[in-house]
């Protein structure tokens, strides 16, 4: 039985569909100056190749803001502005063609601010994902809690929230971030139990690649297993471009999205093959694979059509040799150094079989 996700109401960003149970939508964000057109949208191509379905920009000031129209003119993607401080750069992104207003509520201002993002947002039919971060709490909220609680984030998103109501605006995207897992797990599960608008899952300043993918495994992870998230965003200080496979990884171990799952034991030994090696090639070529498919690479026939016996195909390790295995069966015994190229060979063959059975349905 798969994860039974929790039900959220719609929200459509451009041609893209949040929440209502439509699959996960995988994020990320720029760092090139978005006032240099050129850079941004040559990354913006860069995040969609990695699969990112929705990328955000920074709008740090006027310049990064009249820099909107031109790059919406040269991608298809829907695209977030970033706001924080200057409502202003707001209204123009709206006007520039901008699909999502992100405004982070301890430091958009007045309430007539957040009135004029809406009313210009509802106009043009412009999604606002509320941003609530840790770092930025209103000050009076902070004050009351002491902290940077799970509470605190909810009580502020749920006052953004209302506003937004008040003017007529129900768009709405929420996100409740900060850099404690624990505390952002939490927060969201606070909100999901009150609200039912789609919810975008991160953990903010969650740190470098490594660091940063283990905290947004957990955190991510551990509310999609309990059916909470519509959107989510894996935020390293790395490369943006490593963001979307990161969050691709983290929705198909969950089973929650297509595409190939490598399984291969740690090594012990009885290993007689570089199996680290021949994982990290299969797991490469793979990454891109469309096709659901589940591939195990094993050290030795202990654990491999054994342990292993629920992978669509599989490979494992012997002395000189190893065997090539389809869903627990052995189908061969195959020369150590061709074991990559006979399992590749069989997933093209699976491939064919696979399109010519969708070919016939249709």
């Amino acid at each position: 039985m798969g994860i039974q996700r929790r039900q959220t109401r719609t929200v459509r960003v451009g041609e893209v569909s949040i929440g209502g149970g439509n699959p996960i939508v995988v994020q990320s964000m720029t760092n090139t100056p978005t006032a240099d057109v050129d850079k941004t949208v040559a990354q913006i191509r860069q995040l969609v190749n990695s699969g990112c379905k929705v990328v955000r920009l920074a709008m740090p000031d006027e310049e990064a803001a009249r820099a909107v129209e031109k790059i919406r003119a040269q991608v298809d993607i829907p695209l977030v502005a970033d706001i924080h401080f200057d409502y202003r750069l707001a209204l123009r992104c709206v006007e520039a063609g901008i699909d999502k207003i992100r405004i982070n509520p301890g430091n958009i201002g007045a309430k007539e601010r957040v009135r004029a993002v809406a009313v210009a947002c509802r106009s043009r039919g412009v999604a606002i994902r509320i941003g609530v971060n840790s770092g930025s709490l209103e000050r009076e909220i902070l004050a009351k809690y002491g902290a940077p609680t799970a509470q605190a984030l909810v009580e502020s998103a749920q006052y953004h929230i209302g506003l937004l109501e008040q003017f007529d605006f129900t768009d709405i995207v929420v996100s409740l971030k900060s850099s404690d897992v624990a505390t952002m797990i939490e927060a969201y599960e606070l909100f999901s139990e009150r609200f039912d608008y789609p919810l975008h899952l991160g953990v903010t300043e969650a740190g470098g690649e490594r660091m940063g993918l283990i905290k947004s495994s957990i955190g991510i992870g551990s509310l999609l297993a309990h059916g909470i998230g519509d959107t989510i965003r894996v935020s390293l200080t790395a490369d943006p471009v490593l963001e979307g496979p990161a969050a691709y990884d983290i929705l198909r171990a969950l089973g929650l999205a297509g595409g190939a799952t490598v399984v291969s034991c740690p090594t012990c030994g009885r290993t007689r093959i570089d199996l680290i090696g021949l994982a990290n090639r299969v797991e490469q070529a793979l990454r891109a694979e469309p096709m659901t498919l589940k591939v195990a690479v094993m050290g030795c026939a202990v654990n491999g059509p054994g342990e292993a016996r629920e992978a669509d195909i599989g490979i494992a390790g012997g002395v000189g040799e190893g065997l090539l295995f389809k869903r627990g069966k052995i189908l061969r015994k195959v020369p150590q150094e061709a074991l990559f190229d006979e399992l590749m060979a069989e997933i093209e063959q699976m491939r064919r079989e696979r399109f010519s059975e969708e070919k016939d349905e249709r």
